[in-house]
């Protein structure tokens, strides 16, 4: 059985992601105490349903390393991305030709325009793995990545009928992004950082100082053209994984940096389709030659979610056999009702 653990991230993890933020450091999770609390109360408050609004819920989850009991990886669910009060905003990216006869001359450009949706899709984000679990046998990246889509499965009434992910474009070693700096800069006087931090809070900002319309990428300089729509190296295995399970490129691009936007009809997602609920059986035997599978339940009190990576067999339609230690893990007892995700 996984050493590793999934649970929802609640505000007894702050000592935890703030640790993991030291060593990352990313834009999804800076080093600071202030935001990383902000982060893990919406989250608890989201996997609590304290807050009211579905739409408005983020959910966290935390990866776990047992052995030592740290917090080695994070994903993230925005329920809704889009609404009146935070728009979702990005770059449709078109193509376009010109011929002039007269010249005997033909061009190929792309366009970029900005555009708005206040009523958006939910929103698959926030993929952090500790550079040493990454490219494991156990599958650290696989196992965070693949529990969203188990819990949007669960929970599929509180999610929007189309999944994004938004993929990062190649960065600059300290960071920076060509296309802000050629184009996002020059608008708002701020830098990457702190545009994308300031932009997770309010928007108004992108509205009220970026070019309206449609604009030539050709006008901006080779390295920001050469960014739009490209996935950096860091993201390249995530692409692969959401190609293969149902997502494409939406022919749009994050405004900030040009990092492409993948999206999928949610009932169409494989991984969707293959969660499904179970009833817990035990009997050790029968897991000689087994699969594995992520197996998820759900409490009522803290963390309110936990998953773990199993053997299992099914059993019939509906039935499934686990450990005795896998239910020892899951707190759950035979005959409970959990949902379950095959992993290959």
């Amino acid at each position: 059985m996984s050493a590793f653990e999934i649970r929802a991230a609640t505000t007894a993890d702050e000592d935890g992601l703030f640790h993991l933020a030291q060593h990352l450091n990313t834009v999804n999770l800076p080093a600071d105490r202030t935001a990383i609390r902000h982060l893990l109360t919406t989250s608890e408050q989201s996997f609590s349903e304290a807050i009211a609004d579905p739409r408005r819920r983020e959910y966290v989850f935390a990866i776990v390393d047992t052995t030592c009991n740290r917090i080695v990886g994070t994903s993230m669910i925005l329920a809704q991305l889009g609404r009146r009060d935070a728009p979702y905003i990005y770059l449709d990216v078109i193509d376009e030709e010109r011929y002039s006869a007269t010249l005997d001359r033909h061009f190929k450009h792309t366009t970029l325009s900005i555009g708005y949706s206040y009523d958006g899709p939910t929103e698959l984000g926030g993929l952090i793995v500790l550079p040493e679990y990454r490219q494991r046998l156990d599958k650290v990246g696989l196992l965070i990545s693949y529990v969203r889509f188990l819990f949007i499965k669960m929970r599929r009434g509180l999610f929007r009928d189309k999944l994004l992910a938004e993929l990062l474009p190649p960065l600059e070693p300290d960071g920076r992004s060509h296309l802000w700096d050629a184009l996002g800069h020059h608008f708002t006087g701020l830098t990457y950082q702190e545009a994308d931090r300031l932009s997770r809070r309010n928007k108004e900002f992108i509205r009220g100082l970026f070019p309206e319309g449609t604009f030539y990428a050709s006008l901006l300089t080779p390295k920001a053209q050469a960014v739009i729509g490209k996935v950096g190296a860091q993201t390249r295995g995530v692409e692969k994984m959401l190609k293969r399970i149902g997502f494409r490129y939406a022919e749009r691009v994050d405004p900030f940096d040009g990092g492409p936007h993948f999206t999928a009809p949610t009932d169409e997602v494989t991984l969707v389709i293959r969660a499904h609920e179970r009833t817990l059986l035990t009997n050790d035997e029968t897991l000689r030659g087994a699969g594995s599978a992520l197996v998820a339940v759900s409490t009522d009190e803290a963390p309110f979610f936990r998953a773990v990576h199993v053997p299992f067999a099914p059993d019939g339609d509906d039935g499934m056999h686990v450990s005795s230690a896998a239910m020892t893990r899951l707190s759950a007892s035979s005959g409970d009702r959990v949902w379950v995700l095959p992993v290959d």
